[in-house]
């Protein structure tokens, strides 16, 4: 069995982003991972947000 892994890269992070990002692709079989934000000097809030997803698919 091997994994797969979908990196999915949010430009606008907001909660309805992030939020409607992992449901776009854990409904896809997708499983979530981990989330990762990219921070701009002088801000408080990320300029950009990095998901990861999982699957496993069986070889032939």
């Amino acid at each position: 069995m091997s994994v797969f892994y979908k990196v999915v890269e949010l430009g606008i992070v907001g909660e309805e982003e992030i939020e409607e990002a992992l449901n776009e692709w854990t409904v896809q079989g997708w499983a979530f991972e981990s989330m990762h934000f990219a921070m701009s000097e002088g801000s408080k809030r990320p300029a950009m947000a990095f998901l990861t997803f999982t699957r496993h698919r069986d070889e032939d």
